[in-house]
């Protein structure tokens, strides 16, 4: 479900009682389940047992870098004692994760393991590699965004790869595990992440806008059903994960689920499916955007801050990129009239997904018009 729909469009808000998660739908077909790591969608600190989203098995904080450090981590258990593990934090989960899998080793299990890197460290303010983990990618490749942009780039990538590796290491101790309980050919694992990082080159914050570096993650689905291997080049959104791995395992999807299963896709089965995606943006600002193959679009509402209000009535055109010419969204092409059209265009979808999942169709003020000495783009010349 979007941000919107669910009631929880920034930090800080709790998940209402009444929706029903991946938990709920696995525990009725006999699952058991599991929630490790990082939960952020409590009111307190333990989270109370009604507050966990129906989960059976729970070891986890709601703000996991508050109670935590690298190499302090500090979770709660089902009865909200505090639980020290040892080790860095990402293998701490990872253990953790480990000896739950071995005790479910002969029940249907879905465990959702929710690791906090490679975010940054809130109170250091820096991305903490594993020991000698950052040394490794000193100097090496910067994406041309962030080279072109600065921001706090040349200060935290390489703790950020060095966090990154950590995880691509853990992710082969868990299939390892997986794989030594004999019960890999039967498992699907979904490796995805929530957001992206730009390192303060689009605000003053490391993500939170309608930029690649920031709503582009990494996705790969492992397992039964997905052994073919190769890439889906369709849209995909993070609303529509949850319909595929319950579609994956035979189990009913929830009509208040708003994204689709993208089994179809896997089956070259693309008639009907979106060709753009639609990106709600909260506390850095209330901000909406759509995505398409070729171009970003959008808007933010001026004036007020993200976590004032979960949408707005009128809204301000702040981007526009073309992802064929810019793959790294240096050129911001809001306003000029050699794509007024495609401007125009762009508009109409966004307020169509905003009417669809908001119920409302709020004014979007176009950018001021400025000159361009370039060829005039038209719709009809473009794949919108």
């Amino acid at each position: 479900m979007y941000a919107t729909a669910t009631s929880v469009w920034h930090n800080g808000l709790r998940l209402p009682n009444n929706l029903k998660t991946l938990a709920h739908c696995f525990r009725e077909a006999g699952y058991k389940t599991g929630y490790i790591g990082k939960w952020h969608l409590a009111s307190q600190e333990p989270v109370p047992a009604d507050q966990r989203g129906g989960y059976e098995y729970w070891l986890a904080s709601n703000v996991l870098e508050f109670t935590s450090e690298a190499y302090r981590t500090v979770m709660y258990d089902n009865d909200n004692k505090p639980v020290r593990l040892p080790g860095y934090r990402v293998d701490a989960v990872t253990d953790a994760a480990i000896r739950y899998i071995d005790a479910q080793q002969n029940n249907p299990f879905f465990l959702f393991l929710s690791y906090i890197e490679p975010h940054f460290q809130n109170r250091l303010d820096s991305y903490p590699a594993p020991d000698g983990y950052e040394q490794r990618y000193q100097g090496r490749w910067t994406p041309p965004d962030l080279l072109a942009l600065g921001g706090s780039t040349h200060q935290h990538l390489a703790g950020y790869w060095g966090m990154c590796k950590r995880l691509d290491e853990s992710l082969g101790r868990l299939t390892d595990a997986l794989k030594s309980l004999d019960i890999l050919h039967n498992t699907i694992i979904l490796f995805t992440a929530d957001h992206g990082c730009h390192f303060k080159t689009r605000n003053s914050e490391y993500k939170r806008s309608c930029h690649d570096s920031s709503i582009r993650i990494p996705t790969v689905l492992s397992g039964p059903g997905f052994e073919s291997g190769g890439q889906i080049r369709q849209m995909v959104n993070l609303v529509d994960l949850p319909p595929t791995l319950l579609d994956a395992a035979g189990l009913p999807i929830p009509d208040q689920m708003q994204g689709r299963s993208v089994l179809p896709l896997l089956r070259r089965q693309s008639d009907g499916w979106p060709d753009d995606v639609f990106v709600q943006i909260s506390e850095a600002q209330v901000g909406r955007a759509v995505r398409t193959q070729r171009w970003t679009y959008s808007v933010c509402a001026p004036g007020l801050g993200g976590t004032q209000a979960p949408d707005a009535d009128s809204y301000t055109e702040e981007f526009l990129y073309d992802l064929e010419a810019d793959p790294y969204q240096l050129n911001n092409l809001i306003g000029l009239e050699s794509h007024r059209e495609v401007t125009c265009v762009l508009r109409e979808r966004l307020l169509r997904h905003i009417a669809k999942v908001e119920g409302k169709r709020p004014k979007i003020e176009p950018a001021p018009s400025k000159p361009a000495g370039q060829k005039k783009v038209y719709a009809d010349e473009v794949n919108l």
